[in-house]
């Protein structure tokens, strides 16, 4: 079965990869552990808080692959040696993926209380206006070819 795209259309050029970064968030999307929030601190920043309780800052790894920010969280052995009669907090290990635009930026991340925060920041960058000087055919040094054909065929 062929998926239809809205990025079909031959008015939208250059905007394939688009669509591979729409998927790449829509499986990210599907993961509902550990919570998070995002929030806007300012006109181009924004702060992703994650709810990491029960992992310590050495439990939790923080990269950038290709257009995504990914945020890792695993225990450390000494966990896997504990007894519990109940166990109500949640302590598996997680993987949770954000697909960053062109232009943001990661300033840092930093835990308190549980919460893992990672600030980033978004470079607006100055439109650019170019004109675009329209040459007579021909004038680019490309000359027609002309292709002979044979009539007997």
């Amino acid at each position: 079965m062929s998926r239809l795209s809205g990025f079909n259309s031959p008015l939208l050029l250059g905007f394939d990869h688009f669509e591979r970064i729409l998927d790449q968030a829509s499986k990210a999307s599907a993961e509902g552990y550990p919570p998070y929030n995002i929030e806007q601190c300012g006109e181009n920043e924004l702060r992703i808080t994650i709810a990491v309780a029960g992992f310590s800052m050495d439990d939790l790894n923080v990269t950038t692959e290709d257009n995504q920010l990914v945020v890792r969280g695993r225990h450390s052995d000494d966990e896997r040696e504990r007894v519990y009669l109940h166990q109500g907090i949640a302590a598996r290990q997680f993987q949770r993926s954000f697909v960053l635009a062109e232009g943001i930026e990661i300033q840092g991340a930093s835990m308190d209380n549980g919460l893992l925060h990672v600030d980033l920041i978004r470079h607006v960058p100055e439109p650019e206006i170019r004109n675009i000087k329209i040459e007579p055919a021909g004038k680019k040094g490309a000359t027609p070819k002309t292709i002979e054909v044979d009539p007997e065929v």
